[in-house]
């Protein structure tokens, strides 16, 4: 059995919702053959977002972590390739839930430029493009939240030496949020559930 860590946030930059959140919630009873679940939801505040999930991971010994994200602008689901030791939000974007505007801030001092997932990413993708849902493998994780905890935690497991593959996916809008905001891509929460037990199965199948 698989031990897998799942972790999704909350709301942010303005929207009432964030679709990583409502998966966590559907993931909650899930039963997956081959696999045992834990979900956590995760806060939109640098630091205390990896510190969180790096709590979590160190109670329930996970063999597998796959934080997931929004990335609203995205036209599909996209697992992340690399994390970058950066925290900075640009002039004009939106502050952590907390108010905080790291600008050009290392995330862990003396740790490496950049972090790789260790997710197998392209078969990943491949399955989820197989079922007909949108995919592609991302080159940037960004300098938010998002890559902070996925930076984070793939340090910690290097620093710790863990026999643990962690990394990071995206997701678009969902549905739900591009009835506020039409112009914004989206897909239905049912289908970003579908792409998650894909994404699930596939690293089961690789482990």
């Amino acid at each position: 059995m698989v031990k897998i860590l799942i972790s999704g946030f909350e709301p942010f930059g303005g929207d009432a919702v964030n679709p990583t959140g409502a998966l966590m919630e559907a993931l909650v009873n899930e039963v997956m053959e081959g696999a045992e679940l834990k979900t956590v939801l995760l806060p939109v505040h640098f630091d205390e977002c990896a510190d969180l999930l790096i709590a979590e991971m160190e109670a329930y010994r996970p063999d597998i972590v796959i934080a997931c994200g929004l990335a609203k602008g995205r036209t599909c689901i996209t697992p992340e390739r690399i994390a970058v030791n950066v925290k900075d939000i640009p002039p004009g974007s939106y502050a952590d839930n907390q108010g905080q505007r790291p600008v050009d801030e290392p995330i862990v001092d003396g740790s490496p430029d950049g972090l790789f997932s260790t997710l197998p990413i392209r078969a990943m993708v491949d399955d989820m493009s197989a079922a007909g849902i949108p995919a592609a493998v991302s080159n940037t994780a960004g300098t938010y939240i998002c890559n902070n905890t996925m930076y984070r935690v793939l340090d910690y497991i290097r620093v710790e030496q863990l026999p643990i593959r962690a990394g990071f996916v995206h997701f678009p809008a969902s549905t739900e949020m591009a009835v506020m905001q039409p112009s914004v891509p989206s897909l239905p929460i049912p289908t970003m559930l579908d792409a998650l037990r894909i994404m699930i199965r596939t690293v089961v199948a690789e482990s």
